[in-house]
């Protein structure tokens, strides 16, 4: 699972890390009225899950 950014690949630690983060990310957007109760913050937390499912299913495909 390489993950590289500015053309330095991480250390597996350092990759295991960003991924933590992303899940810890979707966990908290799911929560109700995460960024807010309005329609913009539902649909904000919507799509912050959304683009951190994206990046995790590009790193589980490594």
């Amino acid at each position: 699972m390489a993950i590289v950014i500015d053309g330095i690949e991480l250390t597996p630690a350092q990759a295991m890390t960003v991924r933590a983060a992303l899940c810890s990310l979707q966990m908290r957007m799911a929560e109700p009225d995460a960024l807010g109760d309005d329609e913009h913050g539902r649909n904000m937390a919507r799509a912050y899950s959304e683009r951190a499912s994206e990046v995790l299913a590009l790193i589980d495909a490594r």
